[in-house]
């Protein structure tokens, strides 16, 4: 990924829904333009969500998300049901597409309900509306509920209203998140120092997202940004001439940079940065004080926002475990989730510990945390938490000015 491309968890999120065979990638080919998702007369040909980022007019950078359709049927059918229905999770704008000459069903009308429960901004889009008319179209709907501006009848193979539909979508986008990673904090000309360790899980030849996108914010502070492994920190703060305005770790060497920063200098990680980029730092910072509180037979989940190839010394499955095991001297349990896997029902878990939600939009990462805060269950992300173990945590929130008590 390049410095000036937009990531996927900053893009606006557009989940497509609709019954098998509604026209769901015809609708997707239209307003994209392109030959995006396979349009076939065989009913379930799209049968996992599947997600595309490229530029929408006028609406900008998005992730479109072809989902498998609602009335599928059988064993496999039901959880391609439940895939659709998870991918709400982190839909920005929610698209259902209704076969007009069939009219509502009773699975348009479920995730219609669902989605207006988590107040998601959506479109109800009448598609062939060639061969039920236009008028037909919109009456083959009664949504009493639902705000007539919201509803538009289309046709992909003539072209009617698809310019129109791109418009009313674009006007259901979320406002823009205000917060900044960290260009808020520094001013025009400071240094501020980047530690980033090289190790077997650092993709060869390029840096790790949090990373990429705070150089760029700092870049857009007109700051000057100096990267260095651990091991060139102490050597770097020494020839710089003057402290940086503020020095950004990984959260694995945290200790080792805590000793060599001096006192004066701020002092933060990656994961707390994005942590408040999201809305979630006073959550996480008191999820982390659960640490103190684990006892014999409690379990917890570590969970990723993405998959990859886990490494011999995985921070999710190897350290953290083996991290959490030596600061509270208990035998506690670990269980992992990753990518879209995060279960609805935590419960069961005396603590949840997320990762940073690099690859998670604002949305999915919302809808984690609130999944903790309903049943009562503590939630913290890996930064966070090894700040915590290490004594650390305080001084790393103190740039901040600390964080909120409940």
């Amino acid at each position: 990924m390049s410095l000036n491309s937009t990531p996927s968890s900053d893009r606006v999120h557009i989940g497509i829904f609709g019954r098998r065979n509604a026209g769901k990638s015809s609708i997707i080919n239209a307003i994209t333009g392109q030959n995006l998702a396979i349009v076939s007369d065989i009913k379930g040909t799209t049968t996992d969500p599947v997600l595309k980022a490229m530029e929408l007019l006028p609406l900008g950078p998005v992730v479109i998300i072809d989902t498998p359709g609602l009335d599928d049927t059988g064993e496999l059918g039901k959880l391609r049901i439940q895939k659709a229905y998870q991918i709400l999770n982190k839909t920005d704008i929610a698209v259902l597409v209704i076969d007009s000459t069939a009219g509502m069903t009773e699975a348009d009308a479920g995730i219609l309900d669902r989605i207006m429960k988590k107040q998601i901004p959506f479109v109800i889009v009448l598609n062939k509306s060639d061969i039920a008319g236009t008028s037909n179209a919109a009456s083959s709907v009664n949504m009493p509920d639902v705000p007539s501006d919201n509803i538009i009848a289309v046709s992909t193979v003539t072209g009617e209203n698809i310019h129109e539909l791109k418009e009313l979508i674009a006007r259901q986008a979320p406002a823009e998140n205000e917060q900044r990673i960290v260009s808020d904090l520094i001013q025009p000309s400071d240094f501020v120092v980047l530690v980033v360790p090289i190790d077997k899980a650092a993709p060869k030849g390029r840096l790790i997202l949090p990373q990429q996108q705070t150089i760029r914010d700092i870049l857009e502070a007109g700051a000057v940004s100096i990267v260095v492994k651990e091991s060139e920190l102490e050597e770097t703060l020494r020839q710089l001439g003057k402290a940086p305005a503020l020095v950004i770790t990984d959260s694995q060497v945290f200790a080792k940079v805590s000793a060599v920063v001096p006192s004066d200098i701020p002092l933060t990680s990656f994961s707390i940065l994005f942590a408040r980029y999201k809305g979630s730092l006073d959550t996480v910072v008191r999820g982390a004080k659960a640490l103190d509180t684990l006892a014999d037979g409690d379990t917890i989940l570590i969970s990723e926002g993405c998959t990859h190839h886990r490494q011999c010394e995985d921070i999710g499955t190897v350290k953290l475990p083996r991290w959490i095991t030596s600061y509270t001297g208990k035998k506690v349990n670990f269980e992992f989730s990753s990518g879209t896997e995060f279960p609805m029902d935590v419960s069961k878990y005396r603590l949840l510990v997320h990762c940073g939600g690099c690859t998670l939009n604002e949305r999915e990462m919302k809808y984690r945390l609130k999944c903790a805060e309903d049943q009562d269950i503590p939630i913290t992300n890996y930064g966070i938490a090894i700040a915590h173990m290490q004594g650390i945590l305080e001084r790393s929130i103190e740039i901040f000015g600390g964080v909120r008590p409940l």
